[in-house]
């Protein structure tokens, strides 16, 4: 056991790097949330065996993590690492949801709640809060018939979503995780020993596409659509998953090589034009920061500061060139 937990421990430090290039809440430290890591893939056999086996997993796992800006902290019950096909993916809560759409600017506060078959709910408008009375320590609630979310936004409206379970279970028969349970090929999924978590999650992912944008909550929402829950959405067979693209964005060091990846790479994104907007936003941004810290080392090793209208440096022409590329 010490051996494999000194194994999973040596993939965790080597995402060190990738960790501290991407991370999207500068407030996360990586010797924090390694240690958060390593506590919850030792917790039984089985994970930390599945971690063994694909190292690489891992490392994506926790990259992930750092680039949507989460932590796995479990106190804050935001996220956890959890073997699923295989390998080690990052699972993002409704707390983690809620708690993301908060920190990004996206809405003031949100809060989602479960309805059972005997309490009393009155929708009053999308803009208002429902009325929704029931007696919280009552021990006759009843079944879950449905699940509604409200989100306070900036300006002092609400926007509230709701769906009966009929809905959430036409999205959950469509789990990989619980096919699988359902075939007895596993035996346990969140479906099955949280589902309160889960239909709240649910009506979540379907709320934010009304609520306002960020960047840090989009990143959460396409990793959990495309390896975050082992969903099979519709796609035609040539969809291709900008996330890991990103990463490889992410991971260049040089605006030079952000340029090439782009040129090599964006092509195959041509049938998905939301795609490929994601990605040459990415691709711009890093490039430009690349260039911006190549400019500020180069200047450092500089004795004389340059006169007012120096020609630009290669890579803040590259910077340049790599914008104009991407148009």
């Amino acid at each position: 056991m010490s051996n494999a937990i000194a194994i999973v421990t040596g993939a965790i430090q080597e995402a060190r790097e990738d960790f501290s290039r991407v991370l999207g809440d500068r407030s996360l430290s990586f010797e924090r949330e390694s240690g958060f890591a390593i506590q919850q893939l030792q917790k039984n056999d089985y994970t930390l065996g599945v971690a063994m086996k694909n190292k690489a997993s891992v490392i994506n796992a926790v990259t992930n993590m750092a680039a949507i800006g989460i932590s796995l902290n479990p106190a804050r019950k935001q996220a956890y690492l959890v073997p699923r096909d295989g390998q080690i993916c990052l699972d993002i809560s409704y707390i983690g949801l809620l708690d993301l759409a908060v920190a990004s600017g996206s809405i003031l506060w949100g809060q989602a709640e479960l309805v059972r078959e005997h309490d009393l709910f009155k929708r009053v408008g999308m803009d208002k809060q429902p009325v929704h009375e029931f007696e919280p320590f009552g021990k006759n609630r009843g079944l879950i018939i449905g699940v509604y979310v409200v989100a306070k936004l900036h300006n002092g409206d609400f926007l509230t979503t709701m769906m009966d379970m009929d809905e959430v279970c036409s999205i959950r028969d469509r789990s990989e995780g619980w096919k699988a349970f359902c075939a007895k090929k596993i035996k346990s999924t969140p479906w099955a020993s949280d589902e309160g978590e889960m239909v709240k999650k649910t009506v979540i992912k379907r709320a934010y596409k009304l609520w306002p944008k960020t960047e840090r909550l989009d990143a959460a929402m396409t990793h959990l659509n495309t390896t975050g829950e082992g969903f099979a959405p519709d796609r035609p067979d040539n969809w291709v998953d900008v996330a890991p693209m990103i990463a490889e964005v992410l991971r260049t060091t040089t605006a030079a090589d952000a340029k090439a990846y782009w040129q090599a790479n964006n092509s195959s994104l041509a049938g998905q034009p939301a795609d490929h907007k994601r990605l040459k936003d990415v691709m711009i941004a890093h490039g430009t920061k690349l260039a911006d810290l190549a400019k500020r080392a180069a200047e450092a090793q500089t004795v004389e500061m340059e006169p007012v209208g120096a020609t630009m440096t290669d890579d803040e022409a590259l910077a340049a060139d790599l914008a104009r590329s991407a148009q």
